[in-house]
């Protein structure tokens, strides 16, 4: 075991086949593998509840958001317990008083993955990984497990931003290594919860904080850490944004959201090129890619504007648009107040649909920017969406914390088509794989599917 200074990442080891021949089969990251988007299948959900259409439901003990991930036959969460009485979590956009929401913990919490059978949902291991007082704040609505783990078949990532933790485990739970990493508080102490990324044989982490922002780049055999890079984010706001692994026409660049800079930097850690928002103080969106863009956005709502950038391949340099522009040689458009606060948007087919974190949906061409429909209203008196949005058979799917899931008809013609739902509060973006959509409520991890046979 290996051991640095400061937080969290965890690697699991698996001996499976490769991402590459399993694109379909897995969902080995936070939104997969296509952000949110699932190859069309008559076998895939469309309706259930509590009951209807739940192949089988588990308990997950503590508070934690993190996202499920699968690969093969292994569904991995992580959880942790506190051994204390903490504040439960508030709904909607929760930001009272002077304290605005955030708490600290006094009590010692333990850290936890689980392996559940796809099939079966029985738990194959639970393993501790940890157990301390956490060191920083966070917000009520968050958790100190709200990063979702990431697989290369080979080993499980889960990285715990609040405490810093890479530990390896094999399939019987057994420690292969671990590493530790700087932690620090973050803005008006809300937390951590951006994701770690692996791509060949690189784990890739972002901690923007108050005191020593920086993004690491680990050995995914070793722990080793590959190389660091120093971030100016330390005065900007808040960043929770997962990076993302761009492969485009041109190269493949690590690409990072945050409130001072969008980023983009090579496989060995140079900086390609950056863009200069304006961005809003605080910045949960996570990047993606389709029809050749790479999307960035940023919209906490007590800041403006609250932009989305389209960025073609190949910049390098400053990219910043001057004043009254909305596009230049590497931005492919710009819209001022598109950008969501919780929620990463989704690109499906040809439209970039937006989910505010109030329930309403916008739609807009993906290439251009063009408006294909303003706001819409999904349903009066919902709570909020913290949830990022997924698509299949024609339909995109949004997930309210309330637990309610609103199937949405895709296209240029907004319509709501039903409603699921699970009764209990739901922050976490579900896995959908293998015609199963493994969803994540508060206390339980579902998989919903279904009946065979």
């Amino acid at each position: 075991m290996r051991r640095a200074s400061g937080g969290v990442v965890l690697a699991i080891a698996f001996t499976m086949a490769s991402i590459d021949a399993a694109d379909h089969d897995n969902w080995p990251r936070f939104r997969g593998l296509h952000a949110g988007v699932i190859p069309d299948s008559p076998n895939l959900p469309e309706r259930w509840g509590q009951v209807e259409n739940v192949a089988w439901k588990v308990d997950i003990p503590g508070l934690s958001w993190s996202s499920p991930i699968v690969w093969g036959d292994h569904v991995i969460v992580t959880s942790v317990v506190s051994a204390g009485k903490e504040p439960p979590p508030e709904k909607g956009l929760y930001d009272p008083g002077t304290d605005h929401g955030k708490t600290r913990a006094t009590a010692p919490h333990r850290w936890f993955v689980h392996d559940i059978d796809f099939q079966t949902g029985r738990t194959r291991w639970v393993r501790e990984v940890a157990q301390r007082v956490p060191p920083i704040g966070r917000h009520i609505k968050n958790s100190f497990a709200s990063e979702t783990p990431t697989t290369d078949g080979e080993r499980i990532y889960a990285y715990f931003g609040g405490i810093g933790l890479i530990v390896a485990l094999d399939f019987e739970g057994k420690t292969i290594w671990s590493q530790e990493v700087p932690t620090g508080e973050t803005y008006y102490d809300m937390g951590t919860a951006a994701s770690p990324i692996v791509h060949s044989g690189r784990v890739f982490i972002v901690n923007d904080n108050l005191t020593n922002s920086y993004m690491l780049a680990f050995d995914a055999r070793t722990g080793t850490i590959a190389w660091r890079a120093a971030r100016d984010e330390n005065d900007k706001g808040a960043t929770w944004s997962t990076p993302f692994v761009w492969e485009n026409e041109r190269r493949t660049e690590v690409v990072t959201n945050a409130s001072g800079k969008i980023r983009s930097y090579d496989v060995a850690g140079q900086l390609l090129w950056e863009l200069r928002g304006p961005m809003t103080m605080l910045t949960v969106p996570s990047p993606f890619a389709s029809h050749g863009l790479a999307f960035f956005g940023s919209g906490y709502p007590g800041d403006a504007p609250r932009p989305v950038y389209a960025v073609r391949p190949g910049a390098h340099g400053d990219i910043t648009l001057k004043p009254g522009e909305t596009s230049n040689d590497y931005i492919a458009w710009y819209q001022p107040l598109l950008g969501t606060y919780n929620t990463s948007a989704l690109v499906y087919g040809d439209h970039y649909y937006t989910l505010l974190d109030r329930g309403f949906l916008l739609c807009h061409d993906a290439r251009t920017g063009k408006q294909v429909y303003g706001r819409q209203r999904t349903a009066p008196g919902v709570s909020g969406f913290t949830a990022s949005p997924w698509a299949y058979n024609g339909k995109i799917f949004i997930l309210s914390e309330d637990g309610d899931t609103f199937v949405i008809q895709a296209g240029p013609e907004f319509k709501v088509l039903g409603k699921n739902s699970l009764d209990e509060m739901t922050l976490a973006t579900p896995a959908i794989v293998r015609d199963s959509v493994i969803l994540r409520t508060q206390s339980k991890l579902y998989r919903i599917a279904k009946p065979t046979g």
